[in-house]
């Protein structure tokens, strides 16, 4: 047997004729189910902006014009990271916008809570749903963070 010269590394495998994949494949799958669950729940949440516009308006908070234009944009930023997370070249700057984006609407999570929910809101709407959400905005920005670091 000969050992590969000093400095340079074999390219040959671990010879335990398994066949199973490297550990980094495993991580790297991993890593792009997590990316691709994230990019569709924002494509969902993103289109909803866009279906159910005035309930979302109703949670803008009160400071801020122009309530609807806010929905449609935040709508928007959502696709935009949904698209920017599913695509492997653009997933570590998509990860980190999605962290961005969820703490930048933190504020209307807060102001829905305040409020009693989303009327019309149906499974999103009840009052309990809209406080329950508030503490779920945690692990979705670790989520977002783990997809820009993998």
């Amino acid at each position: 047997m000969t050992l590969p010269p000093q400095g340079r590394k074999s390219h040959r495998t671990s010879g335990s004729g398994t066949g199973a994949a490297p550990p980094e494949t495993a991580a790297r799958r991993s890593g792009t189910g997590a990316a691709l669950g994230l990019a569709a729940l924002l494509g969902a949440a993103g289109l909803a902006h866009f279906v159910a516009t005035d309930a979302y308006a109703g949670i803008i908070p009160r400071a801020l014009p122009a309530p609807r234009a806010w929905v449609y944009a935040s709508g928007a930023a959502e696709l935009v990271c949904a698209g920017l997370v599913a695509g492997p070249r653009t997933r570590r700057l998509g990860g980190w916008l999605t962290a961005g984006l969820f703490i930048a609407v933190f504020p209307a999570n807060v102001q829905m809570a305040l409020d009693g929910g989303i009327a019309g809101g149906g499974l999103l709407g009840p009052p309990l749903i809209a406080w329950l959400r508030l503490p779920l905005q945690i692990p979705l920005i670790a989520w977002a963070v783990w997809v820009a670091r993998h």
